[in-house]
């Protein structure tokens, strides 16, 4: 995993969300939530305010294929 993440990074975020919260369906997640998430970790380097809906999918979309395959 890079040491600095960006919104970019959405498979690195992905494996990172889905470590500390392996219980959790992504797909319930908010939005408002994952950024804040995201944001508050010292290693994620990029602008909070770069992140948009489609950034913020992917990632969801990401950790969810994470979690799926952790529950088979």
């Amino acid at each position: 995993m890079p040491s600095d993440l960006t919104w970019a990074d959405a498979e690195d975020i992905a494996i990172r969300l889905h470590e500390e919260h392996p219980d959790t369906d992504p797909l319930t997640v908010r939005f408002t939530d994952l950024h804040a998430w995201i944001s508050a970790w010292p290693e994620f380097k990029d602008d909070p305010k770069n992140s948009d809906e489609k950034k913020l999918e992917a990632i969801q979309m990401a950790w969810h294929e994470e979690y799926q395959d952790a529950q088979s």
